[in-house]
């Protein structure tokens, strides 16, 4: 999932939330890799996996408020995030092949091999 701000950013690592438009069947379980773009381009800055799905109208009032102000349906409550100090730079891995780059890393699905894939190249990039 491609994070536009660093606010943002930070609201995804401090919330555990990550708030979305995008229409799919979220599950328990499934895992997130965070994008956002770095002095070196878009970069994976993270990963969490899926703890709860919650539809935007169900949220607080305050939640509920900005999920309308942005446009998000669909809360994401995150089961754990793992935020990286060194971020991946996305055009060290994989998708430099597949020249995904800005809004269309947004949403992108990948299969469990490339995942683990990135996770460990990321893991490996921590030291």
């Amino acid at each position: 999932m491609r994070i536009a701000t660093r606010q943002w950013v930070d609201q995804v690592f401090n919330r555990i939330t990550y708030y979305t438009s995008i229409r799919r069947k979220w599950q328990a379980g499934d895992t997130l890799l965070f994008v956002h773009k770095t002095i070196t381009g878009d970069a994976i800055v993270g990963y969490g996996m899926i703890d709860n799905v919650c539809d935007a109208g169900k949220l607080h009032d305050a939640e509920r408020s900005e999920c309308e102000k942005f446009g998000w349906g669909t809360a994401l409550i995150l089961k754990y995030v793992v935020r990286f100090d060194r971020p991946l730079p996305t055009k060290q891995t994989f998708l430099r092949a597949a020249r995904f780059r800005g809004r269309y890393c947004h949403g992108l699905r990948l299969d469990k091999e490339q995942l683990a894939t990135i996770i460990s190249q990321a893991e490996l990039l921590q030291g």
